[in-house]
């Protein structure tokens, strides 16, 4: 039977960054890093084919990405729908390096866009998570195989990633970003600060 499936992967930017992609992007906040990992088990235990993931990644660029419209939300909301009311970002490209779905992603001048803009200023450790509908199978005692009837929804800001090394970090564009920097997975930080920076925005934003 078909569930909600949500893996992670982690990601931290600099205020230096961010200015730099800010200047050299006409203004936009633009950020690449590790989607997905084919092949390999998460943190949550599950491990996703290529070749489901190869058909996911390729309707996902011809259905969303082309269409301008590959959006996602900060946190994960318990649904298959994607909640414009929570959209922070946009995914501008997406690509295969080896066995990694690596993406371009552009934080939007939204209300939950802002709130993850100031996290990243903060110097809060976000990560990109998958959201989908699909079955799982036992394939070891620890382990659990995403099957077929994998639907892929959405790739959303979170807290806490589940795929290992999926912290994304700012870019220029026409820049190239070696794997080694895509994949390099920073040191975690504790997030007592969130919901600080949070209120912040939001006294702010009705002032």
């Amino acid at each position: 039977m078909k569930q909600l499936l949500i893996d992670y992967i982690p990601f931290k930017l600099s205020k230096e960054t961010i200015a730099e992609s800010i200047k050299n992007n006409n203004g936009r906040l633009i950020v690449s890093g590790v989607l997905q990992r084919a092949d390999a088990a998460n943190q949550n235990n599950r491990v996703y084919p290529r070749e489901t993931l190869v058909r996911e990644v390729n309707k996902f660029i011809e259905n969303k990405i082309k269409q301008n419209r590959a959006l996602g939300e900060l946190d994960h909301p318990d649904s298959s729908v994607v909640n414009l009311a929570n959209v922070s970002h946009n995914i501008l490209e997406v690509k295969w390096v080896g066995d990694d779905v690596v993406g371009k992603v552009e934080v939007l001048n939204t209300p939950a866009g802002n709130i993850l803009k100031a996290l990243f200023e903060a110097g809060i450790t976000l990560g990109i998570s998958s959201r989908g509908m699909g079955s799982v199978k036992q394939i070891a005692e620890d382990k659990l195989e995403v099957q077929e009837d994998f639907d892929l929804v959405a790739w959303d800001f979170v807290s806490d990633p589940s795929t290992h090394g999926a912290f994304m970090k700012p870019v220029n564009e026409g820049k190239v970003v070696s794997l080694m920097e895509l994949t390099s997975t920073p040191k975690l930080n504790k997030y007592g600060k969130i919901n600080d920076i949070i209120t912040d925005i939001i006294i702010s934003s009705s002032k």
